[in-house]
């Protein structure tokens, strides 16, 4: 079968092969006919390193398809059930699970560690223990979960991390209250989805601050009552609340210098959530005075921040209700074969979100 594989860390190319084979299916786990994927800024980093993964890999994480095939032992799944797959399943029955925060459940990294492709030159891993830039993927069955039949696999695959990881940061990490003052830092698919979760829960001003103009106007069409690159943050700042700072800020790039321009963007007392996925050598630096001087809450959202399940439940519901816009987020497709033209939109910025349709 087709995929699309980075060979070495470091590499800006995937090389779309088509003597792939997805392994590992038996007891427990479901084989999935990918239909389409969309392109997450996860994937990049996976690819320069930033986010630890084994090599050689098939990158992709947000996708959909149709189940093929079910192991042993597996219940509520069968061959042509329609899903959307999530990279992070709970097990339900460790210490996070236990306590509800299902989103911090181990079992799902642990996935990424195992290869479930293979060449004839060796194996191959799957990006976040998935791979979704292929035709075919074997994972457990905790993650492929069933999806109504009027839900399109490009949607569904949007669900499945950046619209679920920008709402949920909005809905349930911050829990945002309405008539409230927002910024967004960094205006990709996820950073978009914050805002149309800021909006469902009644701020009144949402500033998107990226420096790149498409998504400054896309962040309008989506929600945002103005839209400013990074250089005029402070002028935005200083006009809707008087210098004293937002009351939300959401940072979604992943690095610590955006993370410190967000920190000084929040008022005294406000919330900060961090979103963005950064390296583990990126270090943001705080004084301890500070940090007991300002009382800013700093929240950290991890996918969302809140169970998956429900919360893709709960996009589909708003989507049905047409309370968010989920086909807008999608501003390219193209097929597997033209995947590193869909790297270089991402790269650039000019891209929201990418289908890759397989």
């Amino acid at each position: 079968m087709r995929a699309a594989v980075l060979h070495e860390t470091g590499q800006d190319k995937l090389e779309v092969l088509d003597d792939v084979e997805a392994v590992g299916f038996g007891p427990g786990k479901v084989r999935v006919r990918v239909q389409a994927t969309g392109l997450c800024h996860s994937d990049l980093s996976a690819m320069s390193g930033v986010l630890p993964q084994p090599a050689p890999f098939v990158p992709g994480h947000e996708g959909a398809g149709e189940i093929l095939d079910v192991g042993e032992g597996v219940r509520g799944l069968r061959p042509g059930d329609r899903v959307v797959l999530c990279w992070l399943p709970a097990c339900g029955a460790c210490p996070a699970c236990r306590r509800g925060q299902t989103e911090l459940c181990l079992a799902g990294f642990m996935n990424a560690g195992t290869p479930n492709f293979r060449r004839p030159g060796g194996d191959v891993f799957g990006f976040a223990g998935t791979g979704t830039f292929a035709e075919e993927v074997v994972v457990d069955a905790g993650c492929a979960v069933p999806i109504p039949d009027d839900v399109p696999f490009d949607i569904a695959a949007l669900i499945g991390c950046g619209v679920t990881t920008g709402l949920g940061a909005a809905l349930n990490t911050a829990d945002l209250q309405a008539g409230s003052s927002v910024a967004v830092i960094g205006c990709g698919g996820v950073g978009v989805s914050a805002i149309q979760g800021a909006r469902l829960k009644g701020a009144a001003e949402i500033v998107a601050v990226d420096p790149v103009a498409a998504r400054r106007e896309a962040a309008l069409r989506f929600g945002a009552t103005r839209a400013v690159a990074p250089d005029r943050l402070a002028d935005a700042k200083q006009q809707i609340t008087a210098g004293e700072g937002f009351d939300y800020v959401f940072e979604v790039v992943g690095r610590s210098a955006t993370a410190r321009t967000a920190y000084e963007s929040t008022r005294r007392g406000g919330t900060l959530v961090i979103v963005g996925a950064g390296a583990m050598d990126d270090v943001l630096q705080l004084t301890m005075f500070e940090l007991f001087f300002d009382e800013k809450r700093i929240l950290p959202s991890l996918y969302g921040g809140g169970d998956v399940l429900r919360s893709y439940e709960r996009a589909i519901a708003l989507w049905r209700a047409d309370r968010i816009d989920l086909a807008g987020l999608i501003t390219h497709r193209v097929p597997l074969s033209e995947i590193n033209e869909a790297l270089d939109h991402m790269r650039t910025g000019s891209a929201l979100r990418t289908c890759i349709e397989i």
